[in-house]
């Protein structure tokens, strides 16, 4: 991240004696990119490298479905029901090398603590509260918030009620579009939020505790369990540009223009060959001859997967809090009949739904598969006269 941040105690310089109570503490370099990309420094009471205890290596195991017909789908995921914490409950709807796109109804708090070392990640909460704990301190985050994690942070889910949430991971590097940044890291005027709306963790504790605490660590795509005879969140101070942060949806500031602006006018994050994307509620196309919904398009190298949140999406019948629809790579894409006709005349609209854009074709799982609603490929057949079986975010 392009700011820096300073939590708890540290040395006046780099690199020298820190102690607690007379007893030298660790330093640990927390770094991207070998020595030359962003870092924290952090300050611990006992050395990260302490381990008392190995415990098992489980491999991730993805059950693809390759669909006998090529086509766009329509997965409806809402009445999935809840299982496992926010990491064992994570089921995977689909992946490539760049991304992978997980839900998550978790329906058991975490009974260890967890870190990738192999990606960042992305949550984003659409139903639910509470606090991220992590080795950088406490991050508070809400119904609407992506919570960003880089690799390598220790951290463990405080759930205050029912949650939801939409995964993405990758093995590259989340970042604030470039266009969106300065030659020297700070978001420019026009860009759709600003560093004051992005909030890092808020309350550093240190815990002193000794026994033993498992650490699970996705590595090597899969899940290695350690066991440590001190607290992970034994951080006394630590400053740098690397740590977890939350940004709202609803902080998004929509670009809008005379005529229909295209999706990369949403774009929140980039990762390695994807984008993710917010569409908000925002004032629609203002020239008189505006068509405000979408046109049709054939991004030809790209797979476009949508995950509705709420309110009204102008331009698909049928879809439903929850709903994901894909558009994969060689089709095009757009209104079904007679929702462009619809729009003509519409000033704004109350949409909510997070869009990912993938460079590189997707796999999908077995339970993508068993929520896919085997139709929706067939909408655009549908006669413009016919009555629209419009869902709950369909306000046409």
């Amino acid at each position: 991240m392009p700011f820096y941040q300073r939590l708890g105690d540290v040395p006046r310089k780099r690199h020298v004696q820190f102690r607690d109570n007379g007893t030298l503490l660790t330093e640990e370099v927390m770094g991207l990119e070998g020595f030359t990309g962003n870092e924290s420094i952090l300050y611990h009471l006992y050395s990260p490298c302490r381990v008392m205890e190995l415990g098992p290596f489980e491999p991730v195991v993805r059950e693809e479905w390759v669909p006998e017909a090529h086509a766009h789908r329509h997965f409806k995921t809402f009445d999935v029901p809840p299982a496992g914490d926010e990491i064992t409950g994570r089921k995977v709807l689909m992946w490539n090398n760049d991304v992978e796109i997980s839900l998550c109804r978790p329906s058991e708090r975490m009974d260890y603590f967890f870190r990738n070392g192999e990606g960042d990640e992305v949550v984003f909460v659409h139903e639910g509260s509470g606090t991220l704990e992590t080795i950088f301190g406490d991050l508070p985050y809400k119904e609407g918030d992506y919570v960003v994690i880089p690799r390598g942070t220790t951290y463990r889910f405080r759930a205050e009620g029912d949650q939801r949430y939409l995964v993405f991971e990758t093995p590259g590097l989340i970042e604030i579009p470039r266009r969106y940044r300065n030659q020297y890291g700070q978001i420019v005027e026009g860009a759709p939020y600003y560093h004051r709306d992005l909030h890092p963790p808020t309350e550093l504790h240190t815990v002193r505790e000794r026994g033993e605490f498992p650490v699970k660590v996705r590595v090597r795509d899969g899940y290695q369990t350690y066991v440590v005879d001190y607290h992970p969140f034994d951080v006394v101070g630590w400053d740098g540009y690397l740590f977890p942060w939350t940004f709202s949806i609803h902080d998004f500031e929509p670009i809008t223009g005379r005529i229909h602006q295209p999706p990369p006018s949403h774009q929140t994050f980039q990762g390695r060959n994807f984008v993710i994307c917010s569409f908000c509620p925002r004032k629609l196309d203002f020239d008189p001859d505006a068509i405000p919904i979408p046109y049709h398009h054939s991004n030809l190298q790209s797979e476009e997967m949508i995950y509705y949140v709420s309110g009204n999406f102008g331009s698909r019948k049928g879809v439903e809090v929850g709903s994901i629809t894909l558009h994969p790579s060689g089709l095009p894409h757009g209104p079904q009949p007679g929702l462009a006709e619809k729009s003509i005349g519409m000033h704004e609209t109350h949409e909510l739904a997070v869009m990912c854009d993938t460079f590189h074709p997707l796999k999908l799982s077995t339970f993508a598969r068993d929520l896919d609603d085997g139709r929706y490929w067939n909408s655009w057949y549908a006669n413009a006269d016919t009555p629209s079986d419009a869902g709950l975010t369909s306000h046409l």
